[in-house]
Protein backbone atom coordinates (compact mmCIF):
# COMPACT_ATOMS: atom_id res chain seq x y z
CA UNK A 1 0.00 0.00 0.00
CA UNK A 2 2.34 2.57 0.93
CA UNK A 3 6.07 3.12 2.27
CA UNK A 4 7.36 2.40 5.72
CA UNK A 5 8.38 6.17 5.61
CA UNK A 6 6.09 8.85 8.23
CA UNK A 7 4.01 10.61 5.66
CA UNK A 8 4.72 14.31 6.47
CA UNK A 9 1.58 16.67 5.55
CA UNK A 10 0.90 20.17 6.59
CA UNK A 11 -2.81 21.61 6.96
CA UNK A 12 -5.26 24.50 5.88
CA UNK A 13 -7.82 25.10 8.20
CA UNK A 14 -8.81 24.21 11.52
CA UNK A 15 -12.70 23.48 11.65
CA UNK A 16 -13.54 19.98 12.56
CA UNK A 17 -12.65 17.65 10.28
CA UNK A 18 -8.97 19.17 10.00
CA UNK A 19 -9.15 17.13 13.58
CA UNK A 20 -9.69 14.04 11.71
CA UNK A 21 -6.29 14.05 10.38
CA UNK A 22 -4.57 15.70 13.61
CA UNK A 23 -6.54 13.00 15.46
CA UNK A 24 -4.77 10.56 13.45
CA UNK A 25 -0.99 11.59 13.56
CA UNK A 26 -1.69 11.87 16.95
CA UNK A 27 -2.42 7.76 17.26
CA UNK A 28 -0.07 6.81 14.53
CA UNK A 29 3.01 8.90 15.32
CA UNK A 30 5.47 6.30 13.41
CA UNK A 31 2.87 6.82 10.26
CA UNK A 32 1.79 10.44 10.34
CA UNK A 33 3.47 13.72 11.43
CA UNK A 34 1.66 17.24 11.16
CA UNK A 35 3.96 20.26 10.01
CA UNK A 36 1.61 22.66 10.65
CA UNK A 37 -1.98 23.67 10.63
CA UNK A 38 -2.61 27.20 9.06
CA UNK A 39 -5.57 29.12 10.72
CA UNK A 40 -7.59 32.16 9.93
CA UNK A 41 -6.48 33.75 13.18
CA UNK A 42 -3.81 34.29 15.97
CA UNK A 43 -6.05 33.18 18.62
CA UNK A 44 -7.38 30.06 16.64
CA UNK A 45 -3.77 29.22 16.15
CA UNK A 46 -2.91 29.49 19.90
CA UNK A 47 -6.45 26.92 20.48
CA UNK A 48 -4.93 24.20 17.81
CA UNK A 49 -1.01 24.34 19.02
CA UNK A 50 -2.30 23.95 22.60
CA UNK A 51 -4.58 20.95 22.17
CA UNK A 52 -2.93 19.21 19.62
CA UNK A 53 1.02 20.30 20.10
CA UNK A 54 1.42 21.41 16.88
CA UNK A 55 2.97 24.81 15.03
CA UNK A 56 0.05 27.16 13.71
CA UNK A 57 0.46 29.31 11.01
CA UNK A 58 -1.43 32.27 9.37
CA UNK A 59 -0.20 31.62 5.54
CA UNK A 60 0.70 29.18 3.61
CA UNK A 61 4.27 30.36 2.63
CA UNK A 62 4.53 30.45 6.65
CA UNK A 63 3.51 27.24 6.82
CA UNK A 64 5.96 25.97 3.74
CA UNK A 65 8.91 27.65 5.23
CA UNK A 66 8.64 26.28 8.19
CA UNK A 67 9.09 22.55 6.96
CA UNK A 68 8.36 21.15 3.75
CA UNK A 69 5.55 18.65 3.71
CA UNK A 70 5.43 15.71 1.20
CA UNK A 71 1.70 17.55 0.86
CA UNK A 72 -0.76 19.74 2.20
CA UNK A 73 -4.49 18.68 3.13
CA UNK A 74 -6.71 21.38 2.59
CA UNK A 75 -9.74 21.55 4.83
CA UNK A 76 -12.19 24.14 4.96
CA UNK A 77 -15.59 25.43 3.90
CA UNK A 78 -16.49 24.50 0.45
CA UNK A 79 -16.40 27.90 -1.23
CA UNK A 80 -13.07 28.89 0.02
CA UNK A 81 -11.04 25.36 -0.92
CA UNK A 82 -10.76 26.06 -4.41
CA UNK A 83 -8.72 29.01 -3.61
CA UNK A 84 -6.49 27.62 -1.14
CA UNK A 85 -6.06 24.80 -3.82
CA UNK A 86 -4.80 26.94 -6.66
CA UNK A 87 -2.68 28.79 -4.04
CA UNK A 88 -0.84 26.09 -2.90
CA UNK A 89 -0.45 24.16 -6.46
CA UNK A 90 0.86 27.90 -7.73
CA UNK A 91 3.96 27.27 -4.95
CA UNK A 92 4.38 23.61 -6.39
CA UNK A 93 3.20 21.97 -3.70
CA UNK A 94 1.25 18.52 -3.81
CA UNK A 95 -2.82 18.53 -2.46
CA UNK A 96 -4.67 16.46 -0.45
CA UNK A 97 -8.18 18.51 -0.99
CA UNK A 98 -11.21 17.77 1.22
CA UNK A 99 -14.47 16.60 -0.50
CA UNK A 100 -15.82 18.11 -2.56
CA UNK A 101 -13.35 20.01 -4.00
CA UNK A 102 -15.32 22.98 -5.60
CA UNK A 103 -19.05 23.95 -4.61
CA UNK A 104 -20.56 23.74 -7.75
CA UNK A 105 -20.28 23.09 -11.66
CA UNK A 106 -18.58 26.25 -12.52
CA UNK A 107 -16.64 25.82 -9.55
CA UNK A 108 -15.54 22.68 -10.63
CA UNK A 109 -14.89 23.67 -14.29
CA UNK A 110 -13.01 26.64 -13.02
CA UNK A 111 -10.34 24.70 -10.66
CA UNK A 112 -9.86 22.26 -13.58
CA UNK A 113 -9.13 24.84 -16.01
CA UNK A 114 -6.04 26.37 -13.90
CA UNK A 115 -4.96 23.37 -12.03
CA UNK A 116 -6.73 19.80 -13.60
CA UNK A 117 -2.97 19.73 -15.79
CA UNK A 118 -0.47 20.43 -12.81
CA UNK A 119 -1.28 16.99 -11.55
CA UNK A 120 -0.42 17.76 -8.13
CA UNK A 121 -4.22 17.40 -6.85
CA UNK A 122 -5.88 14.72 -4.81
CA UNK A 123 -8.83 14.55 -3.01
CA UNK A 124 -9.66 12.62 0.54
CA UNK A 125 -12.25 10.55 -1.05
CA UNK A 126 -12.09 7.65 1.22
CA UNK A 127 -15.31 5.06 0.97
CA UNK A 128 -13.68 2.93 -1.74
CA UNK A 129 -10.86 2.45 0.92
CA UNK A 130 -13.22 1.58 3.93
CA UNK A 131 -12.70 -2.05 4.60
CA UNK A 132 -15.83 -3.23 3.68
CA UNK A 133 -16.41 -1.66 0.50
CA UNK A 134 -12.42 -2.42 -0.56
CA UNK A 135 -13.41 -5.70 -0.24
CA UNK A 136 -16.59 -5.77 -1.97
CA UNK A 137 -14.42 -3.93 -4.63
CA UNK A 138 -11.68 -6.54 -4.82
CA UNK A 139 -14.70 -9.31 -5.57
CA UNK A 140 -16.47 -7.39 -8.42
CA UNK A 141 -12.88 -6.38 -9.93
CA UNK A 142 -12.04 -10.00 -10.09
CA UNK A 143 -15.32 -10.77 -11.81
CA UNK A 144 -17.16 -12.90 -9.08
CA UNK A 145 -20.37 -11.77 -10.25
CA UNK A 146 -19.31 -11.47 -13.96
CA UNK A 147 -20.01 -7.89 -15.10
CA UNK A 148 -21.07 -5.46 -12.66
CA UNK A 149 -24.74 -4.06 -13.89
CA UNK A 150 -26.17 -1.80 -11.32
CA UNK A 151 -25.44 -0.70 -7.99
CA UNK A 152 -28.05 0.21 -5.27
CA UNK A 153 -26.71 2.15 -2.58
CA UNK A 154 -28.28 3.49 0.84
CA UNK A 155 -25.73 4.60 3.31
CA UNK A 156 -23.87 8.03 2.64
CA UNK A 157 -24.49 10.88 0.69
CA UNK A 158 -24.16 12.27 -2.90
CA UNK A 159 -20.41 12.27 -3.38
CA UNK A 160 -19.24 9.56 -1.16
CA UNK A 161 -22.22 7.40 -2.82
CA UNK A 162 -21.74 8.52 -6.34
CA UNK A 163 -17.91 7.47 -5.74
CA UNK A 164 -18.85 3.76 -4.68
CA UNK A 165 -21.20 3.60 -7.40
CA UNK A 166 -18.80 5.02 -9.77
CA UNK A 167 -16.00 2.87 -8.57
CA UNK A 168 -18.34 -0.41 -8.36
CA UNK A 169 -19.28 0.01 -11.84
CA UNK A 170 -16.26 1.08 -13.39
CA UNK A 171 -18.05 3.67 -15.51
CA UNK A 172 -15.07 6.48 -15.36
CA UNK A 173 -16.15 9.72 -16.80
CA UNK A 174 -19.44 8.28 -18.98
CA UNK A 175 -22.30 10.89 -19.35
CA UNK A 176 -24.94 9.93 -17.15
CA UNK A 177 -29.06 10.83 -16.94
CA UNK A 178 -30.02 11.19 -13.63
CA UNK A 179 -33.44 11.20 -12.21
CA UNK A 180 -34.62 12.35 -8.63
CA UNK A 181 -37.25 12.73 -6.53
CA UNK A 182 -37.08 13.58 -2.80
CA UNK A 183 -39.92 12.34 -0.24
CA UNK A 184 -40.40 13.83 3.37
CA UNK A 185 -41.85 11.45 6.27
CA UNK A 186 -41.35 11.30 10.05
CA UNK A 187 -38.71 9.89 11.61
CA UNK A 188 -36.97 10.09 15.41
CA UNK A 189 -33.50 11.68 14.83
CA UNK A 190 -32.05 10.78 17.97
CA UNK A 191 -28.33 11.23 17.50
CA UNK A 192 -26.48 13.74 15.50
CA UNK A 193 -22.65 14.85 15.67
CA UNK A 194 -23.28 16.54 18.86
CA UNK A 195 -24.22 13.74 20.46
CA UNK A 196 -27.71 12.19 22.12
CA UNK A 197 -30.35 14.96 21.92
CA UNK A 198 -32.63 12.75 24.44
CA UNK A 199 -35.37 13.42 21.76
CA UNK A 200 -37.11 10.74 20.50
CA UNK A 201 -40.01 12.94 18.80
CA UNK A 202 -40.35 11.93 15.13
CA UNK A 203 -38.80 14.69 12.84
CA UNK A 204 -39.92 15.55 8.93
CA UNK A 205 -36.83 14.28 7.52
CA UNK A 206 -36.66 13.90 3.69
CA UNK A 207 -35.32 11.10 1.42
CA UNK A 208 -33.92 11.60 -1.97
CA UNK A 209 -33.96 8.80 -4.32
CA UNK A 210 -32.53 8.76 -7.52
CA UNK A 211 -31.79 6.43 -10.45
CA UNK A 212 -27.96 7.52 -12.95
CA UNK A 213 -28.19 5.65 -15.86
CA UNK A 214 -24.86 5.34 -17.35
CA UNK A 215 -25.73 3.74 -20.56
CA UNK A 216 -26.55 -0.11 -19.85
CA UNK A 217 -25.33 0.55 -16.48
CA UNK A 218 -27.67 2.09 -13.55
CA UNK A 219 -27.46 3.21 -10.17
CA UNK A 220 -30.10 3.48 -7.57
CA UNK A 221 -29.47 6.08 -4.72
CA UNK A 222 -31.14 6.31 -1.51
CA UNK A 223 -30.06 8.87 1.04
CA UNK A 224 -32.25 10.15 4.42
CA UNK A 225 -31.31 13.03 6.22
CA UNK A 226 -28.87 12.49 8.57
CA UNK A 227 -28.70 8.71 7.52
CA UNK A 228 -25.14 8.66 8.78
CA UNK A 229 -25.67 8.93 12.06
CA UNK A 230 -29.44 7.59 12.47
CA UNK A 231 -29.10 4.66 14.27
CA UNK A 232 -32.74 3.84 13.15
CA UNK A 233 -31.86 3.52 9.12
CA UNK A 234 -29.74 0.70 8.15
CA UNK A 235 -26.87 0.86 5.64
CA UNK A 236 -27.58 -1.34 2.37
CA UNK A 237 -25.23 -2.03 -0.61
CA UNK A 238 -26.47 -4.13 -3.86
CA UNK A 239 -24.08 -4.74 -6.40
CA UNK A 240 -25.86 -6.55 -9.12
CA UNK A 241 -23.82 -8.74 -12.12
CA UNK A 242 -24.19 -10.73 -15.42
CA UNK A 243 -23.13 -13.88 -13.19
CA UNK A 244 -24.54 -12.87 -10.04
CA UNK A 245 -24.99 -10.49 -7.42
CA UNK A 246 -23.65 -8.89 -3.91
CA UNK A 247 -25.60 -7.90 -0.99
CA UNK A 248 -23.73 -6.52 1.62
CA UNK A 249 -21.39 -9.28 2.68
CA UNK A 250 -23.36 -11.81 0.64
CA UNK A 251 -22.65 -13.23 -3.01
CA UNK A 252 -24.30 -15.07 -4.96
CA UNK A 253 -23.01 -16.22 -8.35
CA UNK A 254 -23.46 -18.87 -10.94
CA UNK A 255 -20.62 -21.66 -11.50
CA UNK A 256 -21.97 -23.29 -13.97
CA UNK A 257 -24.64 -23.63 -16.09
CA UNK A 258 -26.85 -25.25 -13.26
CA UNK A 259 -24.70 -24.24 -10.46
CA UNK A 260 -25.59 -21.08 -7.94
CA UNK A 261 -23.17 -20.80 -5.16
CA UNK A 262 -23.56 -18.69 -2.28
CA UNK A 263 -21.05 -17.55 0.06
CA UNK A 264 -19.93 -14.84 2.63
CA UNK A 265 -17.45 -12.01 3.39
CA UNK A 266 -15.86 -12.56 6.78
CA UNK A 267 -14.37 -10.18 8.71
CA UNK A 268 -11.39 -11.35 11.85
CA UNK A 269 -12.76 -8.97 14.47
CA UNK A 270 -10.90 -9.69 17.15
CA UNK A 271 -11.12 -8.51 20.93
CA UNK A 272 -15.07 -10.00 21.09
CA UNK A 273 -16.28 -12.30 23.91
CA UNK A 274 -13.54 -14.43 25.09
CA UNK A 275 -10.84 -13.19 22.32
CA UNK A 276 -7.64 -11.45 24.01
CA UNK A 277 -5.53 -9.58 21.10
CA UNK A 278 -7.19 -6.27 21.29
CA UNK A 279 -10.41 -4.72 19.66
CA UNK A 280 -9.62 -4.39 16.23
CA UNK A 281 -10.15 -5.66 12.51
CA UNK A 282 -6.94 -7.62 10.94
CA UNK A 283 -8.60 -8.91 7.55
CA UNK A 284 -11.76 -9.66 5.46
CA UNK A 285 -11.44 -13.17 3.85
CA UNK A 286 -14.12 -14.84 1.27
CA UNK A 287 -14.20 -18.49 0.32
CA UNK A 288 -10.68 -19.03 2.39
CA UNK A 289 -9.12 -16.00 0.26
CA UNK A 290 -7.86 -12.46 1.95
CA UNK A 291 -9.67 -10.18 0.37
CA UNK A 292 -8.53 -7.30 2.54
CA UNK A 293 -5.84 -7.07 5.04
CA UNK A 294 -6.28 -3.89 7.34
CA UNK A 295 -2.76 -1.45 6.99
CA UNK A 296 -3.17 -0.59 10.49
CA UNK A 297 -3.43 -3.28 12.12
CA UNK A 298 -2.92 -3.67 16.23
CA UNK A 299 -4.03 0.42 16.22
CA UNK A 300 -7.66 -0.71 17.33
CA UNK A 301 -9.13 2.19 14.56
CA UNK A 302 -12.73 2.41 13.00
CA UNK A 303 -13.49 1.33 9.79
CA UNK A 304 -14.08 5.13 8.88
CA UNK A 305 -10.54 6.11 10.66
CA UNK A 306 -8.81 3.26 9.15
CA UNK A 307 -10.06 4.62 5.24
CA UNK A 308 -8.93 8.03 5.98
CA UNK A 309 -5.59 6.91 7.40
CA UNK A 310 -5.14 4.68 4.13
CA UNK A 311 -5.89 7.90 1.95
CA UNK A 312 -3.26 10.11 3.67
CA UNK A 313 -0.51 7.25 3.95
CA UNK A 314 -1.52 6.52 0.07
CA UNK A 315 -1.29 10.30 -0.63
CA UNK A 316 2.52 10.55 1.36
CA UNK A 317 3.61 7.50 -0.86
CA UNK A 318 1.81 9.13 -4.22
CA UNK A 319 3.57 12.96 -3.19
CA UNK A 320 7.00 10.53 -2.73
CA UNK A 321 6.57 8.72 -5.54
CA UNK A 322 6.65 5.56 -4.14
CA UNK A 323 2.71 4.48 -5.65
CA UNK A 324 0.18 5.95 -7.46
CA UNK A 325 -2.40 8.49 -7.33
CA UNK A 326 -4.97 7.88 -4.88
CA UNK A 327 -7.86 9.71 -5.79
CA UNK A 328 -7.48 12.34 -8.55
CA UNK A 329 -9.13 15.73 -8.67
CA UNK A 330 -11.03 14.58 -12.07
CA UNK A 331 -12.33 11.55 -10.39
CA UNK A 332 -13.63 14.03 -7.52
CA UNK A 333 -14.91 16.77 -10.01
CA UNK A 334 -17.03 13.79 -11.97
CA UNK A 335 -18.38 12.33 -8.24
CA UNK A 336 -19.49 16.17 -7.72
CA UNK A 337 -20.64 16.62 -10.86
CA UNK A 338 -23.42 13.94 -10.56
CA UNK A 339 -23.97 14.75 -7.18
CA UNK A 340 -25.51 17.84 -8.20
CA UNK A 341 -27.14 16.61 -10.76
CA UNK A 342 -28.94 14.55 -8.52
CA UNK A 343 -29.77 17.78 -6.31
CA UNK A 344 -30.72 19.67 -9.22
CA UNK A 345 -33.30 16.75 -10.21
CA UNK A 346 -34.43 16.36 -7.20
CA UNK A 347 -35.06 20.15 -6.97
CA UNK A 348 -36.85 20.26 -10.78
CA UNK A 349 -38.06 17.41 -10.85
CA UNK A 350 -36.66 17.04 -13.73
CA UNK A 351 -34.45 14.92 -15.68
CA UNK A 352 -30.77 16.18 -15.31
CA UNK A 353 -27.88 15.04 -18.23
CA UNK A 354 -23.99 14.87 -17.70
CA UNK A 355 -21.95 15.43 -20.73
CA UNK A 356 -18.28 14.33 -20.56
CA UNK A 357 -16.48 17.09 -18.85
CA UNK A 358 -12.69 18.53 -19.50
CA UNK A 359 -11.29 16.36 -16.91
CA UNK A 360 -12.62 13.47 -18.77
CA UNK A 361 -9.40 13.73 -20.70
CA UNK A 362 -7.28 13.39 -18.07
Amino acid sequence: MASAAVTRFGIVGSGWRSLFFLRLARLLPQWFEVTGVVTRTASRGEEVRAEWGVPTFRTTEELLAHGRPDFVIVSVPWAVTPEATRELVGQGVRVLAETPPAPDVDGLRSLWSEVGASGLVQVAEQYLLMPGHAARLDLVRAGLIGEPTSVQISSTHLYHAVSLIRGLLGVGFDPAEVRAQAFVAPLANPLSPAGWSGDGTPQQLATTLATIDFGGRMGLYDFTDNQWWNPLRARRLTVRGSLGELVDDSVVRLVDPTTPVESSLVRRQTGIDLNLEGLDLKHISFDGRVVYRNPFAGTGLSDDDIAVADIVARTGAWARGEGPAPYPLAEACQDHLISVAIEESARTGQPVATTREPWAAA
